[in-house]
Formats: structure tokens, sequence, C-alpha cells
């Protein structure tokens, strides 16, 4: 502006310089609702920023924890998957989208995040230590599967009670195990084990249809005809 002032580029700047402080104040006010834990409202104003700082991985890291606070994982990776590509060598949103992949569910989602952060660094300890386990987890489901496939039962229900020793703290795994045991058990004709596991999947998950399919049968196996 000093070297060439003009009025339409004086008002440009002017323009810009109007917002650019408006967006300053709003940063401000997102990090101070943050650290307020009032994280509904934080999310609000992060919006507001990155509908203009588009690029801005920071601020794309702070919404993901916000809305990680939230309840509201999936939006927050969407956010860790933004910052990964934003910032180079970004081995702590490989790390983190890994962990919420992990805690839904999804361990083969988890183990493929978790590999690029070690793709990034081979000696971060964290997602090293999440490698491990996660790999550990994956391995075990995998051979369950396999069992299951060739009809060796027993094998099955073995190898997915040490998926429960293994992943003791995260619920939705004990679930899906003793799902898979209630369909094996149903499968291997023991019916009244089939039922009592199959019963307890759906008192935590009452529209489960693979836990409602295998009581169904195992019903079938003892003349329950009604049940």
């Amino acid at each position: 502006l000093k070297s060439n002032p003009s009025n339409n580029e004086e008002k440009e700047a002017q323009t810009q310089l109007t917002k650019s402080d408006e967006l300053q104040r709003l940063h401000s006010q997102a990090l101070s609702a943050y650290q307020q834990e009032d994280y509904e409202a934080a999310i609000s104003l992060l919006d507001e920023i990155l509908a203009v700082c588009v690029w801005d991985a920071e601020l794309r890291e702070l919404r993901a924890e916000c809305y990680i606070k939230e309840g509201e994982p999936s939006k927050a990776i969407s956010d860790l998957k933004a910052a990964a590509k934003l910032k180079n060598d970004n081995t702590e949103a490989f790390y983190k989208i890994s962990r919420i992949y992990y805690q839904l569910g999804d361990h083969e989602l988890s183990l493929s995040e978790v590999r690029e952060c070690l793709k990034l660094d081979q000696d971060h300890k964290q997602c090293f230590s999440l490698y491990k386990q996660v790999k550990k987890l994956n391995k075990q489901i995998e051979s369950a599967e396999e069992f299951i496939r060739e009809g060796r039962y027993e094998d099955a229900i073995s190898k997915y009670d040490s998926v429960m020793k293994t992943e003791p703290e995260v619920p939705i795994y004990a679930t899906r195990a003793k799902e898979r045991i209630c369909h094996s058990l149903s499968k291997n004709q023991q019916a009244t084990e089939a039922i009592k596991l199959c019963t307890e999947v759906l008192q935590l998950e009452p529209t489960n249809v693979n836990a409602l399919k295998d009581r169904a049968e195992a019903y079938l196996l003892e003349d329950m005809y009604e049940e």
C-alpha cells in the first residue's frame, strides 16, 4: 500500500485488515472457550475461522480435540486427516486417528493409520506401542475368523477368548468377541451356551442382527419354536 497506493487497493487492504482483526478476536475467544471446557462454543468459533483459514492445520487439530471431548470422534477424524496432509511429518495426527479408530472398534483402519505414523518416525514411542497392541489384536481376530470359515469352532472360541484378554479396556471388542463366540457355539450345536451368550450381547445391543439370527438357530436346536 505504501509503495503503490490507489483507492481500490486501499479499500481491499482495509477490508482484509478488518477481517484479519476479527479472525484474531475469534481465535482468542475459541482458545478461551477451549480452556474453559466449553467445547461446543469453541467448535462454533473455530467453524467461523476455518471457513476463511481453510489450510490451518493447528486450528483443525484444536477443533478435532473439541470434537473428541464432545463425543463426536468421526468428525475429529476428518479434521485430523486434513491436518496430517497440511503439516509435514504430522505423526501426532496419525497417532490420534489410529487411536480413535481403535476405540471405535475398527482395528484394521487403526493399524493402517499407525503404520503411517511409523513410516514418518519408526522410533515414535506412542505409535510403536499402539502398533504392537493393534497388530496383536488384528492377528487374533483374523485367525479366529479363519477358524470359523474352516468350521473349527472350538479353536475360534478359544481365539476369541484371547481377544477379550488382549483388549479388556475397550468394550466393543468384548461385545464383538462374544457375538462371534455365540455364532460358533450355535454352529457347533452347543445351543444352551449359545443362547446364554447371545442374550448377553443382545442386552448390550438389542438390534444386533447377527446375535438375533444365531440365537434363533440355537432355539431351533432346542425345539423352542416360539422363541
